[in-house]
């Protein structure tokens, strides 16, 4: 049986009228005749009564369009929905982030998104920022929101997004009476960083902050999560640097002052060189989420 002899038969069993059956399929009524009778040669019976008056489906007729008209329904739907993942409106897209973003642009984004194309499933996973451009450049994620990263070959950066750096501290470290904190009165404290590795982007623009200040970095800690810094900071083990958007975060025992000078740490999105449409569609939301904070 032929796809086109199905369709043929569940037009005529619909319209049971050969002519009319011809015209909504757009075809010549000979052809579909030779159709039809061609898939009942195949199947051993007569599907249709016919009479110059009538044409009436057969009992082996109506179990057939019982049968068939589900499965070219599906079938319709199938292609359907196969189009859809062609032109970007269904599908999986695998959006990488740091923790960071989930407190500024990635929660209006994922609204914004889901309201344009909500038959696309998002998959978000929280990932450093070495550890989405391992993905990226796996295939395992298509899209990422990394921070402060240098250039990387083969991937495109594009800043949406920038925050004030600020100093976490203990409340009862002598530097949290201060309104702002000056980059030169962290020399000699003990700081709590990411690893290089997890982070490379960042470390590397807290260090140039430091160190241009004239403040060298006496790291005592290296870990990999932004709450785990603010853990470790409130137990007394340390001081950090992190974006301003950790303010965001009530944590118990931690203070938050300014860092002078006002220097800042970029969002950035980081993505292969072609984008299929939903990426493309899902870095537009956050182009948009970012342009709202």
């Amino acid at each position: 049986m032929e796809l086109r002899q199905l369709r043929y038969f569940l037009a005529v069993a619909e319209e049971l009228h050969f002519g009319r059956a011809a015209e909504r399929l757009r075809v010549s009524q000979p052809p579909l005749s030779v159709a039809v009778k061609s898939l009942e040669d195949e199947l051993g019976v007569s599907l249709f009564n016919r009479s110059t008056r009538r044409v009436t489906l057969t009992p082996e007729g109506e179990l057939l369009q019982r049968r068939v008209t589900p499965i070219l329904e599906d079938l319709d739907q199938v292609a359907s929905e196969v189009a859809d993942v062609r032109k970007g409106l269904r599908g999986l897209l695998r959006i990488g982030y740091v923790s960071s973003a989930s407190y500024t642009i990635l929660p209006r984004a994922v609204q914004l998104f889901q309201g344009r194309l909500p038959l696309i499933d998002l998959q978000l996973n929280p990932l450093t920022s070495g550890e989405q451009l391992e993905r990226m450049r796996d295939g395992g994620i298509d899209l990422g929101i990394v921070r402060d990263q240098s250039a990387v070959p083969g991937l495109r950066l594009e800043p949406v997004l920038e925050e004030r750096l600020v100093v976490v501290l203990p409340v009862e470290h002598p530097l949290s009476r201060f309104e702002t904190v000056k980059v030169e009165q962290l020399e000699g404290e003990p700081l709590v960083l990411f690893a290089h590795e997890l982070m490379p982007g960042y470390v590397t623009r807290i260090t140039e902050v430091l160190e241009a200040n004239g403040a060298m970095p006496r790291v005592v800690q290296r870990i990999v999560h932004q709450e785990t810094v603010l853990g470790l900071v409130a137990a007394g083990v340390g001081l950090s640097v992190l974006p301003e958007s950790v303010a965001r975060i009530s944590m118990p025992g931690v203070a938050v002052r300014p860092l002078a000078g006002d220097p800042i740490s970029r969002l950035q999105l980081a993505a292969p060189g072609t984008l299929a449409p939903a990426a493309r569609a899902f870095a537009e939301c956050v182009r948009d989420a970012s342009a709202a904070v």
